[in-house]
């Protein structure tokens, strides 16, 4: 099986993980973590306010900003995820910007923008978050409502014209939604904490800005009784599928190929947005024609009679434990469905109007997702419905970057 490792080029994967996928990424123990967040967000919408776990929406900005004191040279400055390259770009000048994000005319005006106001907030330490707008906001017709709104990614945001927080919106150079805080001696060694704590920054009218927490003051997210019962028998169905399949998780796990590709599998059925749930037959029949397609391109008999071995002895593996990758595949969908049950609840609270843009005018949607912050061990889950957004995500076109 080693072999295989040679045929398929691995991805790595440095995003904020979705609940669901800790059953590839950390097999029994990835399962237990995703049912202690499921079952503390949900103690959370029982209305227990002593939860171990937050939740703070997934707002769909971009790009992403780092702004800060930067540790070393003790000078502001402002950064996209490069500032964690091997040779991180930071920016502290207009000049810094154009040398290292000069081919992206967008991103470089909206950093530069980032930087000139940023400054004004105080920021200790760094903060990370996403950029809602800088000039591009608009005036905007809604079924017949005016609306003052903002694309900075794939969703539309939608504020009521007129309202406290469009007047805000409309004299701000800049608007940021911040959800991470970094601190360290060096780049090289900061260490991230979700949900930081913003009120303490500076007021002023060039930035708009507010923290990721999920906020409900009306008490409609609180599940009643039968929603109660619903999230836990979804639970409890999760740890029976769980405890059938532990083992056999634990030796997936040991197969890293194996586990990138049924990753590229299951977004490659989002893409499809038919809310096919994957299965061990149609993940090997991805593989043959993947592999196969590959076999086709190589020149020489001896190179294709090798990797015809290879892509033999694979497809053997597979189809030998098809029925226990059934069962995973199983267990992944049950947990998708127990969140998006989570989601749907958490959804019925709304800031700000959430809408897709699409050829007939606007569609209403969803916020992006939420994500669920431990707040003993500082680790995260996002929580969304990739049917909807995820879709979505692949499929609209972006500019910010351009």
């Amino acid at each position: 099986m080693k072999v295989f490792t040679t045929f398929i080029a691995e991805s790595k994967n440095v995003h904020m993980e979705h609940l669901e996928d800790t059953v590839w990424n950390e097999g029994s123990s990835g399962v237990a973590t995703a049912i202690s967040f499921l079952e503390s967000v949900a103690e959370m919408l029982h209305g227990n306010t002593s939860s171990g776990v937050n939740v703070t929406v997934k707002w769909d900005g971009a790009p992403a900003v780092f702004a800060g004191i930067h540790p070393e040279t003790k000078k502001f400055f402002v950064a996209t995820k490069s500032l964690f390259n091997v040779t991180p770009k930071v920016n502290y000048t207009n000049a810094d910007i154009d040398k290292n994000h000069g081919h992206a005319a967008v991103l470089a005006s909206k950093l530069k923008v980032a930087l000139k106001y940023l400054g004004k907030l105080g920021i200790r330490g760094i903060l990370q978050g996403d950029i809602m707008f800088t000039d591009d906001t608009s005036s905007t017709k809604i079924d017949g409502e005016n609306y003052l709104t903002f694309t900075p990614n794939t969703i539309t945001y939608a504020v009521p014209a007129g309202s406290d927080t469009a007047k805000s919106i409309e004299k701000a150079k800049i608007g940021v939604v911040w959800h991470t805080k970094y601190t360290g001696k060096t780049i090289k060694g900061l260490k991230a904490s979700f949900n930081p704590r913003v009120g303490s920054l500076a007021k002023t009218r060039d930035v708009w800005f507010q923290d990721a927490d999920f906020r409900d003051t009306s008490g409609t997210s609180t599940f009643t009784s039968t929603e109660s019962s619903t999230i836990n028998s979804l639970i409890a169905k999760i740890k029976r599928q769980a405890g059938g399949v532990k083992r056999y998780l634990d030796t997936l796990r040991g197969k890293p190929m194996i586990i990138s590709e049924v990753k590229i599998y299951g977004n490659a059925l989002i893409r499809q947005g038919d809310g096919e749930v994957g299965s061990a037959a149609g993940f090997i029949n991805y593989i043959d024609s993947k592999m196969q397609a590959a076999i086709d391109t190589l020149k020489t008999d001896s190179a294709k009679e090798r990797k015809e071995t290879i892509k033999k002895d694979l497809l053997a593996y597979l189809s030998k434990n098809s029925t226990k990758l059934d069962s995973i595949f199983a267990l992944h969908a049950a947990l998708a469905e127990a969140k998006v049950f989570i989601i749907r609840k958490l959804e019925q609270v709304k800031e700000i109007g959430t809408f897709i843009r699409t050829a007939d005018g606007f569609r209403v949607t969803s916020p992006e997702g939420f994500v669920a912050v431990d707040r003993v061990s500082n680790t995260v889950l996002k929580l969304v419905d990739r049917l909807e957004f995820s879709k979505a995500n692949f499929t609209v076109p972006k500019n910010w970057n351009k």
